[in-house]
């Protein structure tokens, strides 16, 4: 969130007191503080048909969205492979597969983003297509290694991911482990920073807030979001090496002092008509 300066005291003296009196400056007014932003639901829906027509534009073409049950619907159509222009399997839609053996958050935004960062330019085009979809099993990396051959690895072992890649590469492992659950409500947390690793930039590094909501989201739920988010952020270029990211969790996003370049929309958890902001991540602060 972009701080204001401290106000700068200004301090003179004038020539027609004594040299020891002073006439004290006036003190610089503070900037008065930004209004809270509120996320209409016109907007919510700008930024969800956006994320279609970037993924796939032709369907953001050939179907009505001008509502959230038309996402819901869409949405629905693409991951179950039913509708009457496709003949596509899960086995051969292109989603990435995060084994889970022990979650801190702040490492798995940080180990995310190395995953995003670090896939071939082919590879990001068809999990963009497939709306970076990641399915999240709960085992041991470290059990697995010898048997499967992961993409990336978090440096302690923690998280491990395969893909992206046709959903029939990773039926085994999908097989053997089961869903990761972890159905408790997100709870409210200190703000953490995590700096994206690598080296090679196309730019100079940035800081950014990554809102996380918290009020009825599960742990499991909330991972689906940053996931997207973060993905989707790393293949446009939202977020390279060297950024800062500092995680912030709130009860919702709606009405924080923030200006985002990006968020996660979704329907929304109390009314599902409507859509609601799961995840920003912010202009630079």
């Amino acid at each position: 969130m972009t701080g204001f300066p401290e106000p700068t005291a200004l301090t003179g003296r004038t020539a027609t007191l004594p040299p020891m009196a002073s006439v004290p400056a006036p003190q610089a007014e503070a900037a008065a503080p930004a209004p809270p932003h509120p996320l209409s639901a016109a907007e919510l829906l700008r930024s969800a048909v956006e994320r279609v027509r970037t993924a796939r534009p032709e369907l953001a073409d050939r179907f009505d969205l001008s509502s959230a049950q038309d996402l819901s619907a869409l949405r629905a159509g693409v991951h179950g492979a039913s509708t009457a222009d496709t003949t596509d399997s899960v086995d051969s839609e292109v989603l990435a597969v995060v084994v889970v053996g022990h979650l801190d958050l702040a490492r798995w935004v940080r180990e995310t983003c190395a995953f995003a960062l670090a896939l071939p330019p082919e590879a990001r085009d068809a999990w963009r297509r497939s709306f970076t979809r990641t399915v999240y099993l709960a085992g041991s990396p470290a059990n697995l290694r010898e048997r499967f051959d992961f993409d990336h690895v978090a440096g302690d072992g923690s998280v491990a991911w395969r893909g992206p890649a046709p959903g029939a590469a990773t039926a085994t492992l999908r097989r053997l482990l089961k869903t990761f659950e972890a159905g408790h409500e997100l709870t409210a947390r200190p703000a953490a920073t995590v700096t994206v690793p690598g080296t090679v930039r196309s730019r100079p590094a940035v800081s950014r807030d990554l809102y996380v909501a918290t009020a009825k989201v599960t742990l499991a739920q909330a991972l689906v979001h940053i996931n997207h988010l973060l993905a989707e952020a790393v293949l446009d270029g939202l977020i390279g090496p060297g950024d800062r990211l500092t995680l912030r969790f709130v009860p919702r996003l709606n009405g924080l002092v923030a200006e985002f370049a990006t968020l996660r929309v979704d329907t929304d958890v109390h009314r599902p008509d409507q859509l609601q902001a799961y995840a920003g991540l912010t202009t630079e602060v």
